[in-house]
């Protein structure tokens, strides 16, 4: 590990513990920031509820922390806008932000539009699949940004257990991600969850970021961060564990193959040379073959947007 990540790790990481809610709330008072919390959302009934439920009652009924929280349902086919709206986010479909621009499917386009959606100079996105819910992904993530002005984007570290087993989850981070960082981005190499949902930026960062459309949006949110903006800008906080719907292998291969796609534009920019991935499924008359398309798709920093810049000018 270089030298440079060793020291960063010993004063860029911290546990939620380390600044209680307190000290957040006087922070946020003194330098007057206003926070916003995004879910991205696609048939999360039986999980966004309750995320929201929490959020609201400790961070904005208890404590005034978090000035907005939205659901932003991407599509969903089940009730989730009315189980968020019910819990008291507002909800906001993707297809009614910034219409004139069809939107894709995938994370990060959500992720993209939901800029337009909200207007805390803090933005904070939290995956809308956690089950055991604690306020202490938002307030833990939050905290070094009205804290500390040298940071600019903050990540949730946690254990990932899988079938109960600890620290088996984040299966696509560690056989996919992780050498990618650890190879071409080093300075990258102390994420202990880089691939994760749960993180929190200033608007003023975020906002000159492109956004892969697709699972590729967390990987090249920090290497481009960390070309932006540098490594002392970045940190991770502590938050416990996470506990979340894990998705099949099939899923996760094509999740790993947009994630080194978005690595690929990232080391070169070179020309397009297959953007598909083909897998395997046994059917009636042996192995059968699925190709699925990979994200290529990136969207603009958002900066460059013409209904952004209006709103920014108004």
């Amino acid at each position: 590990m270089l030298e440079e990540v060793e020291r960063w790790l010993s004063t860029r990481s911290w546990s939620a513990n380390d600044r209680p809610l307190h000290q957040i709330l006087a922070a946020k008072q003194r330098t007057g920031q206003t926070v916003s919390v995004v879910l991205p959302a696609l048939n999360e009934e039986a999980t966004v509820g309750d995320i929201a439920a929490v959020i609201r009652h400790d961070l904005m009924r208890q404590v005034p922390l978090v000035d907005e929280l939205v659901v932003v349902d991407s599509g969903s086919t089940d009730r989730t806008s009315e189980v968020a709206a019910a819990a008291g986010a507002r909800v906001v479909h993707r297809d009614v932000i910034l219409p004139r621009l069809p939107a894709v499917p995938g994370k990060g386009e959500v992720l993209w539009r939901s800029l337009l959606a909200t207007r805390g100079d803090i933005v904070c996105f939290v995956d809308a699949d956690l089950r055991d819910f604690s306020s202490d992904f938002v307030s833990g993530i939050v905290g070094p940004l009205l804290t500390d002005p040298d940071v600019d984007l903050v990540k949730a570290m946690y254990d990932r257990p899988l079938a109960g087993a600890a620290g088996q989850g984040g299966r696509v981070t560690e056989l996919m991600a992780r050498p990618l960082l650890n190879m071409h981005w080093p300075q990258l190499a102390g994420f202990v969850q880089p691939l994760g949902g749960e993180y929190a930026a200033r608007r003023s960062l975020l906002e000159q970021l492109p956004f892969p459309v697709g699972y590729g949006v967390e990987l090249g949110m920090l290497v481009d961060a960390l070309h932006l903006v540098g490594l002392d800008a970045l940190a991770q906080v502590d938050v416990g564990v996470r506990k979340h719907r894990h998705q099949d292998g099939q899923a996760l291969g094509r999740m790993a193959a947009a994630i080194y796609r978005t690595a690929q534009l990232r080391l070169a920019r070179g020309h397009l040379i297959r953007p598909s991935l083909t897998q395997f499924e046994r059917g009636a008359d042996g192995f059968e073959p699925r190709t699925y398309s990979v994200d290529t798709e990136e969207r603009p920093p958002m900066v460059e947007i013409a209904e952004y810049q209006a709103r920014r000018a108004a």
